[in-house]
């Protein structure tokens, strides 16, 4: 875990706002079946593959899969500079993201993206300490870090989580 205990706050917060505004369907399939934001920050470790929810310049949908990390109350992902979802959130910065493991894990994230390392600009704060993290987990060379991926952080506007059975999550 590596979520300061603020993190944990906003992140608690904004899980308990989230269902808060869900349709009252979506809340009696949630409301006796989610985490607290310290078990899922627990269970969300290393890579989880995504679901990543773009948009076109026509206003068509796409959906792709990217690694995911789940850091700091946040998605991350990556993908090549070249590819057509880095150039929709480019231009739309908006997107949705679902980690899913079967019948017995469901995060569900809309939000909007931040470039971590933009070709053209400068990086974010923290990017020195993610980079060094995704070096880490992906091998120093695995990539040219600097022109061949970009990175995005999602900043959640809305997150809610489906787990009816903690404990199958947590078995070792």
């Amino acid at each position: 875990m590596r979520e300061t205990p603020e993190e944990l706050n906003e992140l608690q917060a904004l899980l308990e706002a989230s269902l808060s505004r869900s349709t009252t369907h979506l809340r009696s399939i949630i409301t006796e079946r989610t985490l607290a934001a310290e078990q899922l920050t627990e269970i969300l470790t290393g890579m989880c593959t995504l679901a990543l929810s773009t948009v076109t310049a026509k206003g068509e949908p796409r959906i792709s899969g990217v690694d995911g990390h789940f850091l700091h109350g946040k998605w991350y992902f990556g993908t090549a500079r070249s590819a057509a979802k880095a150039r929709h959130l480019t231009a739309r910065p908006a997107a949705s993201v679902a980690h899913m493991r079967g019948e017995d894990l469901g995060v569900f994230t809309h939000g909007m993206v931040e470039t971590l390392n933009p070709e053209d600009g400068e990086p974010a704060a923290d990017w020195p300490d993610l980079l060094a993290y995704f070096k880490d987990f992906y091998g120093d060379d695995a990539f040219d870090w600097d022109n061949d991926v970009v990175f995005y952080r999602l900043r959640p506007h809305w997150m809610t989580v489906y787990a009816p059975d903690i404990a199958k999550l947590t078995a070792e």
